[in-house]
């Protein structure tokens, strides 16, 4: 057995493991025993409390499954995107679609009283594309090839839609503006059953669309003049990977909040564990992610008594660390 399969199975394993620990904690304790034959319930004889049943059916199960898709989903975007942009600092976040979905997502929380579960995540779509179009208009036709001009694109317009956003919040309901300001900072305290397909089904027909285009990836990871001797039609594969990973971060942005840096983190913890052509290696990409997402939740609901971290603040903590490391080595080499 090959070395990736190895480590493909230790990640499904642990993905497993992790479940029933994060299942385990919160503002309730309850023994890892409980919660595996609460999962299993035919591994024992005796009834499950109905109290610890609905804690882990009801409550934290759904969060738990909602963790793992937008971390997968983060990740997967990021690995893309680096790819497509021949930017090894591209993410999400960083190339304003997460801000851009947001601000899709606040507007349409601020025009309308109730938002639908069907109009929400549409807005951030909108929001999201919208972001990828001005980032491009901005950097402009040689985008592609100028990595930095493209990242400062990015920064740039987050800022730009992040300062939207403050501003209809601003502008709205003090009780309603502090419930979306929470939200935009990312939080899983709203996952349900109900909202979870929309984001499994988007996250992973979105994975086998990047798996699809693997290979034509691949090779516009290589460089544009190589990718289009080999037939690859450039243009319309980036455009098509680029409104993929809006779409994503859009879902995501509507379940769950705006999520920095997951999509940079990932990515390069996967480049340095098992090298660069596995970043085309979406299983892994993702399974590294859900994982990610899993721990940092289980962080926002138990660092705290009574109390929850909003996601955002513990993946920007991490992030912009890592970030700032990156840069650095990458400073080292240039020297």
């Amino acid at each position: 057995m090959s070395r990736l399969a190895l480590i493909t199975i230790g990640l499904i394993v642990a993905t497993f493991v992790s479940v029933v620990i994060a299942l385990c904690f919160g503002a309730v304790s309850i023994r890892f025993v409980d919660v595996f034959t609460i999962l299993l319930p035919w591994f024992s004889e005796q009834p499950n409390d109905p109290i610890y049943q609905q804690i882990v059916l009801e409550l934290r199960l759904p969060r738990v499954l909602l963790a793992i898709l937008s971390g997968a989903g983060l990740a997967v975007s990021g690995a893309m995107l680096q790819q497509v942009t021949r930017n090894p600092l591209a993410d999400p976040y960083l190339f304003g679609i997460s801000a851009g979905a947001s601000f899709g997502a606040v507007v349409m929380f601020t025009l309308l009283s109730s938002v639908s579960i069907l109009l929400l995540p549409i807005a951030a779509f909108a929001g999201g594309l919208l972001a990828v179009f001005v980032v491009i208009s901005i950097a402009g036709r040689s985008a592609f090839n100028q990595i930095e001009r493209m990242l400062l694109a990015g920064v740039a317009c987050s800022f730009m839609f992040s300062a939207g956003s403050s501003a209809m919040l601003y502008h709205s309901d003090p009780q309603a503006a502090a419930s979306i300001l929470f939200w935009t900072l990312g939080s899983f305290s709203q996952a349900q059953w109900s909202s979870l397909p929309a984001p499994a089904i988007i996250i992973f027909t979105s994975i086998l669309l990047f798996f699809a285009f693997s290979r034509q990836v691949l090779a516009i990871s290589s460089g544009d003049e190589s990718a289009t001797t080999l037939g690859v039609n450039v243009g319309k594969v980036r455009l098509m990977m680029l409104i993929t990973s809006s779409l994503i971060c859009a879902v995501i942005v509507a379940s769950a909040g705006g999520i920095a840096f997951v999509g940079l983190l990932i990515p390069h913890l996967v480049r340095l564990t098992l090298g660069q052509r596995q970043l085309n290696n979406f299983t892994v990409v993702a399974l590294f992610g859900g994982l990610f997402m899993l721990y940092v939740d289980l962080m926002a609901r138990t660092l705290l008594e009574n109390q929850e971290i909003p996601l955002g603040i513990i993946t920007s903590a991490i992030g912009s660390i890592f970030f700032l490391l990156i840069l650095k080595q990458r400073s080292l080499r240039t020297n």
